[in-house]
């Protein structure tokens, strides 16, 4: 029970990093404003600063491994790049991750997460807690759409 509540709590943290980083905005079709000359002025278009993408990266990371050592085959699988998904059958993945939950139980979170973002291309380096065999250095990820994928395959 422990384990599913650490894996929801970072997906809804993941999801709630993720909902700022959507542009916001109506999507009413109304004309732009005018300004005193009654020339349309520009909507301001908001950008996400590059922070803010390493927090989201930061959180994936976040799941991914929570997911993985819980043995929660179909989040970890879902966190795939496409890229990688195409390599890895999903029941192949679903065996390794079950396996690395009976190995080394669920408990594993990351700690020191360092996020390096250069447009969709991400690089993480993380502790994991008690498994320094798993800590990363530059773990490669790449953002698909506006998620954050595990991309070293």
């Amino acid at each position: 029970m422990r384990t599913r509540a650490t894996v929801v709590t970072a997906a809804l943290l993941l999801a709630a990093l993720t909902a700022c980083s959507s542009s916001s905005g109506s999507d009413d079709a109304a004309a732009p404003a005018a300004n005193d000359s009654g020339t349309p002025v520009a909507e301001p278009t908001v950008s996400v600063p590059a922070a803010h993408q390493g927090d989201d990266l930061k959180a994936a990371v976040a799941v991914y491994t929570a997911s993985y050592f819980a043995g929660d085959a179909d989040t970890a699988y879902s966190m795939l790049s496409a890229r990688c998904a195409k390599k890895i059958a999903k029941d192949s993945y679903a065996d390794v991750v079950k396996q690395a939950a009976a190995d080394y139980g669920a408990d594993h979170a990351v700690g020191d997460v360092r996020a390096e973002v250069s447009g969709s291309m991400g690089r993480a380096t993380y502790k994991v807690t008690g498994l320094p065999k798993f800590d990363q250095q530059s773990q490669p990820w790449a953002l698909e759409g506006d998620a954050w994928k595990y991309d070293a395959c």
